[in-house]
Order: structure tokens, then sequence, then C-alpha cells
């Protein structure tokens, strides 16, 4: 699967080498597609401009040659493949902390027609109260929600290209369980517990809820924690 060639080692070497080699004399990387920087490292983007496919990913000259690759924004990524066509359909799990910026991030990057997995969107649907209220008698029903679409993303149920799973996922082994159930790539929003609380801070989300959210979130992410669940 093409999610898997995205994890090797060969490709997280070779774009990390790209990315060094294209930085200019300001210091930034700029999108091989819109032109404009690209300021968020984790909105930079590897695009092979022969589409990788299951026939060719083991290809060096097609998967690995620097020449086929392009560093471009996620969202110029995806008007690059909606304007030519790619018969490829992208799964993307978004994840980071609580007022991260995942959702913003996403906003900015999906294109219209693609399916987002929300699930603060999916409270807001089911409910019907304002956002961030959640009542707990509906976490049934908005669980089997989440679940029903992540299966259509499994199954590539539906006509969309692009699919976007945004979630806190602070454990690598259950991101890795998704992502390999998925074929889908990972987008790690990084920002620290100071950014997050800033976020908060500037947002009408209930401060003391979620600054303590931010803080679990934190005490569970490996690089703080001492273990992850199975």
């Amino acid at each position: 699967m093409t999610g898997d060639f995205y994890k090797s080692k060969a490709w997280t070497d070779l774009i990390a080498l790209i990315k060094l080699q294209r930085v200019n004399a300001d210091g930034q990387i700029i999108c091989e597609y819109c032109g404009k920087p690209i300021v968020k490292k984790y909105d930079c983007i590897g695009h092979h401009k022969i589409e990788l496919t299951e026939d060719n990913v083991n290809n060096p000259e097609i998967a690995l040659n620097p020449e086929n690759i392009a560093l471009v924004h996620h969202r110029c990524h995806n008007r690059i493949h909606n304007k030519l066509g790619y018969s490829g359909r992208e799964v993307y799990i978004v994840w980071g902390a609580p007022c991260s910026g995942k959702t913003s991030f996403v906003r900015e990057s999906m294109c219209e027609g693609d399916l987002i997995v929300d699930m603060d969107n999916i409270w807001e649907c089911v409910s019907g109260c304002k956002r961030y209220v959640k009542p707990n008698c509906l976490n049934q029903n908005v669980f089997a929600v989440r679940d029903l679409l992540i299966d259509m993303i499994r199954t590539r149920r539906g006509r969309w290209r692009c699919a976007w799973i945004i979630g806190g996922y602070p454990y690598s082994a259950v991101r890795e369980r998704l992502r390999k159930s998925l074929d889908a790539r990972e987008i790690f929003i990084d920002a620290s517990k100071e950014e997050c609380l800033k976020r908060l801070a500037e947002s009408d989300r209930d401060f003391e809820e979620w600054s303590r959210y931010i803080s679990e979130w934190f005490d569970r992410y490996p690089p703080h924690a001492g273990s992850e669940p199975p």
C-alpha cells in the first residue's frame, strides 16, 4: 500500500534531504505550485509528478527520484490532483493536542467535496447544540456516526477524493493501526502546550475544561508520558 511507503525510512530520509536542499537564501521552502512560502513544517508535502500507484511504488526511478518530487502546500497538492484528474485517493489522519490548530489546518487545505471526520462537527450536527456542548446521552450516537464515516473511508465508499480524519491520537500504536487500516498518511500538527493554551484563551471554549483536556493530552503523548497502551 502507498501509505506504508510514506512511512518508510527511504522516503522520510529522502524528503528530509530534499527539504534541506530546497531552502532558499531566506531560509524558506517555496511551494513549487503557487510560489508562496510554506510557513508550517507540517504543511509541506512531497508531491510525485508521476502519480504514485500500487504498480510503481516499488520503482525507485519514480518513487524515490528527486526530479519526480515537488514540495508543495497540502492545499496545492489537492488542487494539482483535482486539476490533473489523478485516480488515487488520499486519506490523512490529522492529529495533535486540543487547540493545536487541526481543524483550522484542514479548512485551509481541503477542497470542496472532500470528506471530513471531525468529532466537534459531528457533535454539533447530531445534537443541534452550540459547538463544544456535548450531552452525554448522545455519546453512543455520535461515536456510531464517526465509526460509520471511518468505515466508508476504509471501503472507499462514495466519490470523495480526499478524506481528513481529525483527532487527538496521542498514542502511536493507535495511530498506526488506524493508518494501516485506512492506507492513510499522518499529519502531526506540532504545537507546544503554551501555544495550545494561547489559542484556547483566544477562543470561546470553556477555559478550565479545555485546559484540562490539553494537559491530559500532553500527559498521554509518549515524549512526555512513561508508556502507551498496546
